[in-house]
């Protein structure tokens, strides 16, 4: 089992979560970068912002938006904001 916020036990069947997208997924969708972000939590993951945003899965600090890959970043996020903006 993995250790990040985004295992698969916290997924629906061991799928990705539905505002996560693999890179690829960006072209076979014609989905904008400009529709995309990176999860500050799990870098690398890229979200859709609609979707993440239609799950709740997001917070704004000091004036900007994240966007998260599933439900286990948002609290994560919440116990050091300033380091994962910082990362991000």
């Amino acid at each position: 089992m993995s250790n990040s916020c985004c295992s698969t036990s916290a997924t629906d069947n061991g799928k990705a979560p539905a505002a996560a997208m693999s890179p690829s997924a960006e072209n076979l969708l014609g989905v904008s970068s400009d529709d995309l972000a990176e999860c500050p939590v799990m870098t690398g993951s890229r979200v859709a912002k609609a979707d993440a945003e239609s799950a709740g899965l997001f917070r704004d600090y000091e004036g900007n938006r994240y966007w998260f890959c599933c439900a286990g970043c948002g609290p994560l996020f919440d116990g050091d904001p300033a380091k994962y903006a910082t990362a991000a």
